[in-house]
């Protein structure tokens, strides 16, 4: 009789995984293998459930079996909820009301939850990245590295510190000296300081690395890489700003930033300059080029290789190539005063007039003059001429790199928060732009990073949610086939939110997408517990009235004594089996157990509400339903005679 039930209960908890087939991106390959898992494990259990279970009780169950009072856990169990089960039945409209005051008291821890794409992941590892304005040197931007990385390596908690400005020997990676790399390896927890955190240690290291001129960013080596790849946005929020000039885009960009360092939780905010890119523009005269019997190409020919450097040979050394270049030394090309006085060689001939400049032909060997030092040309000599004659040198403002994104020109601003929440720092970051920013025609805003991800789950949840819940009432209508016990089970799911609620609230966690997977197998669990007591509840009533006992007040009171509290063991057996698979999750440590963490809380705190108050809850609603039932088949009293 149990079977048929069980198994359609089986079924609600494998359809309740749908939507997590429907999640995208980092938190479809996060969370399918789990869904996958837990979806072939319930359809496995349900077929287990009406073919071999039965056939295995008639072979395993045999002897001697020992009734469930004999049991001193049942009897403990018994003894707290038979007085309880009492005073329920006695009061069952109090009950309903009571319990529906928790439900609506749930309100106000719901009200303070945050929300974020996904909990933090531990990698054990942090990814430092400092951003300044663009024209960093070389010399500079060595400089600013090698000192954060020392004082990020006086910290106790620290394991080793690698720093990387610039690009890498790679075309994915186009960074400018502008953006600086840090990645640092963490010792493990138990060597750090007594009370250190992560967030803490985040908070230490981002006050001891403030460098005049630098911006800092913190994430992970992994989620920076794969938030970068997907949004470009290497922080938990990113601003794109769309328009068709990039002056103008720059010009917003401030103002944003400006806008939003004024949002408590700012821990940093940074406009990229779209415009602000510094470059050295040498122009050359051609009238007074010509002059000096010069053109366009010989003096192109002296830049390129006194400042940019001309390679004159090759080194092997085993299995490597490295090239070697000549160029003049630093000091004497490290300034537009110093480029005005690099001296370019004109060749005069026998007859004194002047010809084109020589070039470099290989180490310690010059043609017509080269880079320095006098040389004869065809009998005739060398003069030089400072490139500052011939040329205008002066340094203009350009785009470092110029983005676009669905055919616009696009610029960014980076955003890094600490102590908010993602959901609450956006809506309020979002009213401070608007009330301070005004956009000009033709330019738009997306709100981008981790809340991209965020905003695209809920949406996609918002919708798949309600269609998984309809298919679950189509499972229990099919296995009911009536409207009043379907009603019962359903009350059970709001009820399960309760304890979910509560105990995210105390942990201070965040809704986010881990959170939602943990409530979506809390429902179909939930579906499931209220079923096996509706089932144990029908079947007392039917077995007394199979025995022809007359349908009363008094024999609906013993027939839910007898389903609720003597069929308490297998409803306890199955809340528990649940709760002793979840506790583990729970108090993991290490990568990933954040995650885990939050997909355990929910199910913890929302199947001992579950249990508590649908041990409660349903025997009242099925106490209320069925005297309404026995009053309305009750036959009329005749007149005179009293009832």
């Amino acid at each position: 009789e149990v079977g048929p039930p069980l198994f359609f209960s089986l079924l609600v908890i494998t359809v309740s995984f749908l939507p997590v087939f429907t999640l995208e991106a980092q938190e479809g390959r996060l969370f399918k293998p789990l869904a996958y898992t837990k979806t072939f494990a319930m359809a496995a259990s349900a077929l287990l459930a009406i073919t071999v279970v039965p056939v295995a009780m008639g072979y395993l169950i045999r002897g001697k079996i020992r009734p469930e009072h004999a049991n001193p856990v049942n009897r403990w169990l018994l003894w707290l909820y038979r007085p309880v089960l009492t005073r329920v039945l006695a009061h069952p409209w109090k009950t309903v009301a009571v319990c529906g005051a928790v439900l609506v008291a749930t309100l106000y821890p719901a009200s303070q939850l945050g929300s974020e794409f996904m909990p933090p992941l531990d990698e054990g590892t942090i990814l430092y990245m400092p951003t300044t304005i663009p024209g960093a040197s070389i010399t500079a931007a060595r400089r600013a590295v090698q000192a954060q990385d020392s004082i990020l390596m006086s910290f106790p908690e620290v394991a080793s510190v690698f720093g990387k400005v610039g690009r890498a020997n790679t075309a994915t990676d186009p960074a400018q000296l502008d953006m600086i790399e840090t990645t640092i390896v963490l010792k493990p927890q138990s060597e750090w300081r007594p009370g250190m955190t992560r967030e803490r240690l985040i908070a230490e290291m981002d006050r001891a690395v403030r460098t005049a001129g630098y911006v800092n960013a913190w994430t992970q080596p992994i989620r920076g890489r794969i938030d970068m790849l997907a949004t470009g946005i290497r922080t938990p929020v990113g601003i794109k700003i769309f328009g068709p000039d990039l002056g103008e885009l720059e010009r917003i960009g401030r103002e944003i930033e400006d806008a939003i360092r004024m949002v408590p939780g700012t821990r940093s905010v940074f406009a990229e300059r779209a415009v602000s890119g510094s470059y050295l523009d040498i122009e050359v005269d051609r009238e007074q080029a010509g002059r000096y019997g010069l053109n366009v190409a010989d003096v192109q020919r002296t830049i390129a290789t006194a400042i940019g450097g001309m390679e004159v040979t090759r080194t092997i050394e085993g299995r490597q190539r490295f090239s070697v270049n000549v160029r003049y030394a630093r000091d004497l090309r490290d300034s537009p005063d110093a480029l005005r006085r690099v001296l370019i060689p004109v060749a005069l001939g026998s007859a004194g007039r002047m010809g084109g400049s020589g070039t470099m032909s290989a180490p310690g060997s010059m043609e017509g003059g080269g880079m320095g030092g006098a040389a004869t040309l065809g009998g005739g000599r060398t003069v030089q001429v400072p490139l500052g004659q011939i040329a205008t040198i002066r340094l203009v403002n350009a785009p470092m790199l110029v983005k676009t994104e669905d055919a616009f020109l696009t610029a960014w601003v980076q955003v890094d928060m600490e102590g908010r929440d993602l959901g609450g720092y956006v809506r309020e970051a979002k009213q401070m732009v608007d009330s301070m920013v005004a956009l000009p025609p033709g330019y738009t805003l997306r709100w981008s990073g981790q809340y991209e991800y965020m905003e695209r789950a809920q949406q996609k949840l918002k919708l798949v949610v309600p269609l998984t819940l309809l298919i679950i009432v189509v499972l229990l209508y099919l296995n009911f086939k009536n409207v009043r016990d379907l009603s019962i089970v359903l009350l059970a799911l709001p009820f399960s939110l309760v304890g979910g609620i509560w105990f995210l609230w105390l942990l201070d966690y965040n809704l986010s997408v881990a959170v939602a997977v943990g409530f979506i197998a809390l429902f179909g669990v939930a579906a499931e517990t209220g079923v096996v007591m509706l089932i144990y509840l029908d079947l007392a009533y039917e077995h007394r009235r199979a025995r022809g006992e007359k349908p009363s007040v008094t024999m609906l009171y013993d027939a839910i004594v007898e389903g609720a509290a003597d069929r308490l063991r297998p409803k306890m057996m199955t809340v528990m089996a649940i709760m002793a698979g979840l506790f583990p999750i729970m108090w993991g440590s290490g990568a990933g157990g954040s995650v885990m963490r939050r997909i355990a809380a929910p199910m913890i705190g929302g199947m001992v509400s579950s249990t508590v108050l649908t041990l409660v809850v349903i025997p009242a609603i099925y106490l209320i339903w069925r005297r309404i039932e026995l009053r309305r088949a009750a036959p009329p009293v005749a007149a005179g005679v009293e009832a």
